[in-house]
């Protein structure tokens, strides 16, 4: 027998093909006959790939949840096209993957737009909090990958409500590309203030009375005024962090007006609401993607960490504060919310009849968080609709002048063919 082809021991100790798959460099993916008896057919087969950096832990199991083939991948090209075919061989109609906006972002990708199979196949999002209970629920079992990746298929065969993975492709990624890049540059800028002021107080004491803080452009330059006929090693070191603040803010500036530009060119109207500008919106734009992953308002509540979380006992019914969720999104309405109470908005006056009802300042400021995912869901389905009815608008108006040229090509080839 050729020994780059492995095989495995069914149940009655016969030798079976691992369902077709060659394995070149070692027995990585382990898989058993099914009860059936069949492969390749469509099922109520589930995978769970739980992804690292360089290797992409998979397992598949059956509707019971038994485990029926696992194995380890590299996260590369061909480890997906390795992946797919093991997909292809089960028959596997839903996948859960951990990560899919980390590491898994590229085989979420293969999986949701390049990978074509002839039957209907969900590929979803498997919270890490849901992996790290279910695999606590495996006594003895401790954490590997092949553990973790057993977990994220057992949930992915449980829960009906997973939402379908993120793919941040186009202009998503474009703006969560540029949000992160500006938040490493602020997060630069506040470590050189930081420093600066470090400094400051050594080499000037006092200097707060005049210069009482570095936020802007202004008081840096003051700051640096400050310093001038210094000619210490620590007095030239603060100016280069002086001058190294400037050229952040010059920086940051820019990548902002190119996120303003991105967010008008896709014409959302969350900048409408009071409190959302070109920063807030982008940031809703690039951590969601496609708002139609979320099927009500109260999954996107929960999906952004404003939903509370039931915390009652006996004739005491309450909530509290719920510390999961994305925690971007729910900055981004703790921005919007804090907007609107400094005005007299309806969202002031939502937060007065809150406090009225005899609910603490941040209980209140948790409802109005709450009232603004909806809102912003709302605005959000708004436009993915106008975005589906432009593009069949847009479809139908090429049709027809598809079909006027054609029309008016077979007049003039008529007008031609008779007799002068």
């Amino acid at each position: 027998m050729d020994a780059s082809r492995r095989w495995f021991r069914g149940r009655r100790g016969r030798s079976i093909e691992a369902w077709g798959i060659w394995l070149l460099t070692g027995p990585r993916v382990h898989a058993r006959r099914r009860p059936s008896g069949q492969v390749g057919k469509v099922g109520r087969v589930f995978a769970g790939i739980d992804t690292h950096k360089d290797t992409l832990a998979v397992a598949v199991v059956d509707h019971g949840g038994r485990q029926v083939a696992a194995g380890q991948l590299p996260n590369t090209e061909p480890g997906f096209l390795e992946l797919v075919e093991l997909l292809e061989a089960h028959g596997v109609s839903r996948v859960g993957i951990e990560g899919s906006g980390n590491f898994g972002r590229a085989i979420a990708v293969h999986l949701a737009i390049d990978w074509t199979p002839e039957w209907d196949v969900s590929i979803v999002e498997v919270p890490t909090l849901m992996t790290s209970r279910e695999r606590r629920a495996q006594v003895g079992r401790g954490k590997t990958d092949p553990v973790d990746a057993l977990a994220i298929a057992r949930i992915a065969a449980r829960e009906p409500g997973l939402p379908p993975v993120r793919l941040t492709v186009g202009p998503a990624a474009d703006l969560r590309a540029l949000l992160d890049y500006r938040d490493d540059l602020i997060a630069e800028r506040t470590a050189l203030v930081n420093r600066v002021h470090a400094e400051l107080s050594g080499l000037h004491p006092g200097y707060q009375k005049q210069i009482r803080s570095l936020a802007t452009r202004g008081r840096v330059r003051q700051a640096l005024a400050l310093l001038d006929g210094e000619v210490s090693i620590r007095a030239d070191l603060c100016r280069r962090r002086l001058e190294r603040v400037l050229d952040i803010d010059e920086e940051a500036a820019a990548v902002k007006r190119q996120i303003a530009t991105l967010v008008t060119e896709s014409g959302t109207s969350l900048t409408q609401m009071h409190g959302v500008g070109p920063l807030v919106a982008a940031r809703f734009m690039a951590e969601v993607v496609d708002v139609t992953r979320y099927p009500n308002r109260d999954t996107f509540a929960s999906a952004n960490g404003s939903a509370p979380i039931p915390a009652s006992s006996g004739r005491t019914v309450r909530h509290r504060f719920n510390p999961g969720g994305n925690r971007q999104l729910n900055r981004a309405l703790y921005t919007i919310a804090l907007s609107q109470i400094r005005e007299q908005t309806e969202g002031r006056a939502y937060y007065d009849r809150k406090r009225a009802q005899g609910k603490t300042k941040r209980e209140a400021m948790r409802c109005l968080k709450r009232r603004l995912s909806d809102l912003v869901y709302q605005a959000m389905r708004h436009d993915a609709r106008a975005r589906v009815e432009s593009a069949a608008t847009d479809a139908v108006a090429n049709e027809a002048v598809a079909v006027g040229a054609a029309s008016a090509n077979e007049a003039r080839l008529t007008a031609l063919r008779q007799p002068a």
